[in-house]
């Protein structure tokens, strides 16, 4: 497993906020929701993104967006547009007056909107909730990712530059945009795994681009030394690990890869060993039957009064203090 793995394998999404918008303008929604991760994707004709602080970003036809929170934003038809429509917390659709208003703006399952054919349409997955593997992740990504579609691929007609980008087009989009609205047996799962798809592609995607600033630890994984061994201590965190063990395995010497791992990732192997397995271990702990001892050995410490020590020292609480929070 790795860290992008690990996004989607600890909080990985279990009855995710999927919903597809129809509007016609004039439109405007505050999204106040301070989810960790949000993806759009526009289905047909365009919208605008204004984050907090900065400038409008323009999604056409074909686009896909990434929206790292907790910050707000506003989703509008035109970037100055005053909003109508706010979403909190918990994904509650109110007016400006507080008013609930999603009831009286449903238009079927998981389509919401102010028209029934409506010049826009936008599809939404969002996490909710977000553990200690993902934190790493969303840490190394701005606040708004866009990538845009192909010319090929370009839904509604629109033209224009794309500031040198090439284009991207995710055949999972299509297929999320034509079960979001269904209501078959297992579909909360089916809609799930699909929104977990086209997160990860797309993320690998915008990693992968010359441009983007990818962190240490993805870029260190196409090294075939330090990548071999970031595979093996992130699959096998409950092993014994030294740098010695480690150099072994990966057939290199302990001098060698202790200088390699620490310059590409920016920290040495045991740092590194030791951030995954307190990270993994703050998300195991949030499982019904977990116990410190269990924990502790599935991470790879060979007793529950060093795992203690060890993660209060890290997260400034001890494991049954944080497993006791977030599940309060």
């Amino acid at each position: 497993m790795d860290s992008l793995s690990g996004f989607l394998d600890g909080p990985r999404a279990r009855g995710a906020f999927l919903l597809r918008s129809v509007l016609e303008p004039p439109w405007s929604l505050a999204i106040r929701d301070e989810a960790p991760l949000t993806i759009v994707c526009v289905v047909r004709g365009s919208a605008w993104v204004v984050p907090t602080g900065a400038a409008p970003t323009e999604l056409r036809g074909g686009d896909v967006a990434l929206v790292r929170g907790p910050e707000h934003y506003v989703v509008a038809d035109r970037p100055d547009r005053r909003p109508q429509v706010i979403i909190t917390p918990g994904q509650e659709c109110i007016d400006l007056a507080g008013n609930r208003v999603a009831e009286a703006m449903s238009l079927g399952v998981r389509t919401w909107g102010n028209a029934v054919d409506g010049a826009t349409v936008l599809l939404t997955g969002t996490y909710q909730g977000t553990g200690e593997i993902s934190r790493r992740l969303l840490d190394a990504l701005p606040p708004l990712i866009v990538l845009p579609a192909t010319d090929g691929e370009r839904v509604g007609g629109t033209d224009g530059d794309t500031d040198g980008e090439t284009g991207w087009n995710s055949p999972v989009a299509g297929l999320l945009a034509e079960e979001i609205g269904r209501n078959a047996p297992g579909q909360e799962v089916v809609l799930d795994r699909l929104l977990d798809l086209l997160v990860v592609t797309a993320l690998r995607e915008w990693f992968d681009r010359p441009g983007a600033v990818a962190p240490a630890w993805y870029a260190a994984h196409a090294d075939p030394v330090v990548g071999h061994a970031i595979r093996l201590l992130h699959n096998n965190p409950e092993q014994p690990w030294t740098v010695s063990s480690l150099a072994a395995a990966v057939g290199s010497s302990r001098a060698a890869l202790a200088r390699r791992f620490t310059d590409l990732v920016g920290e040495p192997p045991i740092a590194f060993l030791t951030t995954w397995r307190l990270a993994l271990a703050a998300d195991l702990l949030r499982e019904p039957d977990a116990t410190v001892a269990r924990v502790a050995r599935q991470v790879g410490y060979g007793s529950p009064f060093t795992f203690s020590a060890a993660f209060k020292r890290h997260y400034g609480v001890s494991p049954q203090e944080h497993r006791t929070a977030r599940s309060a």
